[in-house]
């Protein structure tokens, strides 16, 4: 099953806390670190994840490129966040798939879930990037990261002697 998680970059920027205060200091820099969060989500979770930008005010064609594998895409002139949005889950819905959307509009959380979307306010989307912020952090501390790719980890105490021997260039 394929997951896609599409968030409402300005919407989420303006929920969480520590972006909130950024935002109102230096905008690019609240952007930048939401990039950078979501970029570490989506490595951890294997969710292709879609970071939309309203340029609705701002002329032009929007854009789309890719940072940390993320894709972030803004929208076109005279075009919302929101449309951008519907039309990118509309086009990712299918079978095999779950599409997530993160916003805390209510309005948007309505449309999208109509169109078989699953919906995730700003509060869950940061619980779910902190936790598996944790987990990073645990698995590093316990090091379970090299044991788990190491054949040092699986191996009994008295032939990792023997091969020890081996290497030293003795006998046995």
């Amino acid at each position: 099953m394929k997951e896609y998680l599409i968030v409402d970059g300005y919407n989420i920027i303006g929920a969480w806390p520590e972006l909130a205060k950024l935002k109102d200091v230096e905008l690019e820099e609240a952007r930048d670190r939401l990039i950078g969060m979501l970029a570490d989500y989506q490595a951890y979770s294997g969710m292709k994840v879609y970071l939309v930008f309203d340029a609705y005010k701002v002329p032009g064609l929007g854009g789309k490129y890719v940072e940390s594998k993320l894709e972030i895409v803004y929208t076109r002139e005279k075009e919302t966040a929101d449309e951008l949005i519907e039309r990118l889950s509309l086009s990712l819905i299918g079978r095999r798939r779950h599409v997530y959307v993160a916003t805390s509009d209510m309005a948007e959380q309505s449309v999208i879930f109509g169109q078989g979307a699953y919906r995730l306010t700003a509060r869950e989307l940061l619980v779910k990037v902190k936790q598996s912020r944790r987990d990073v952090e645990e698995r590093i501390q316990n090091k379970d990261v090299f044991k788990k790719n190491s054949i040092d980890g699986a191996l009994p105490d008295d032939i990792k002697q023997i091969f020890e021997k081996w290497r030293r260039g003795g006998q046995d």
